[in-house]
């Protein structure tokens, strides 16, 4: 067949077109535009519109119903559980609590103290005596000597010990009973057998205590607990050795506790 000839002009050959093409959004790879999933993530083209914001928490605690079912393809969510009525009440308690327990905090916050601090000795700021021998004034029972000591006649006066205010928290008693620690001239009078101990807080109440002393020279600690405490009167209720020409004598009484 003869070709066109010389001159003549040649038809133009129409281009195909190239196919469209979907970028993959998750992996960015080139699919063909009737695909649905990607070649190679398998995600889909088209997850179709972004999902709703989630409703408010308070909303979603009223709503009831299953699960919505993932998406093909997609990776599902870890599953959580929506809180109920359960959170909400541990809340409510949780705060009915810390309002009611306000009041005892700082009981307890002293009750932790005690624990875990050392007791320091309390010297009284001031002390009295309703009764006194000669000699033998209520002062010495408190001035660290153990051959000093506080005398009656009998039993039934009270010594006081005065801590001023806001008062100190008491946690041990410390007995020294009789005129010395030495066991001769610990006999010479008679020594309280039975005290009875009042601690007076700051706010005007009071608490009450009887302690039993073996008849032995000596300290002897016992626990005594107050907070707040501004006042201690201690009474020698019953003695050992009691007879006529012999006074009751106490030779040393001490507090231990913590001040504020």
């Amino acid at each position: 067949m003869p070709g066109p000839a010389a001159g003549a002009p040649v038809a133009a050959v129409p281009v195909a077109a190239p196919a469209p093409v979907v970028r993959c959004r998750h992996c960015g790879t080139a699919n063909e535009a009737g695909r649905t999933l990607c070649v190679r993530c398998a995600l889909p083209l088209d997850p179709g519109p972004a999902p709703a914001a989630p409703p408010p928490w308070w909303r979603r605690l009223l709503r009831r119903g299953g699960r919505q079912a993932p998406l093909a393809g997609t990776r599902p969510r870890p599953a959580w559980r929506r809180p109920r009525i359960v959170l909400p009440l541990v809340l409510v308690l949780l705060a009915c609590g810390i309002w009611f327990g306000l009041p005892y905090a700082k009981d307890l916050l002293g009750l932790v103290r005690n624990e875990v601090v050392p007791p320091e000795a309390l010297p009284p700021s001031a002390v009295r005596a309703s009764e006194a021998l000669k000699g033998h004034p209520a002062t010495a029972a408190f001035d660290g000597f153990s051959n000093r000591y506080w005398a009656v006649a009998g039993t039934g006066p009270t010594l006081e010990a005065d801590f001023g205010e806001p008062g100190v928290g008491v946690t041990k008693l410390v007995v020294l009973a009789g005129t010395s620690t030495k066991k001769d001239e610990f006999l010479t009078q008679a020594r309280p057998a039975r005290l009875r101990v009042e601690l007076v807080a700051a706010d005007g109440g009071t608490s009450t205590r009887r302690i039993t002393l073996k008849d032995q020279p000596g300290q002897q600690t016992f626990d005594l607990h107050g907070s707040g405490v501004t006042r201690i009167r201690v009474t020698p209720e019953t003695a050992y050795g009691a007879a006529r020409g012999r006074h009751v004598a106490l030779a040393e009484v001490e507090f231990f506790g913590h001040r504020g």
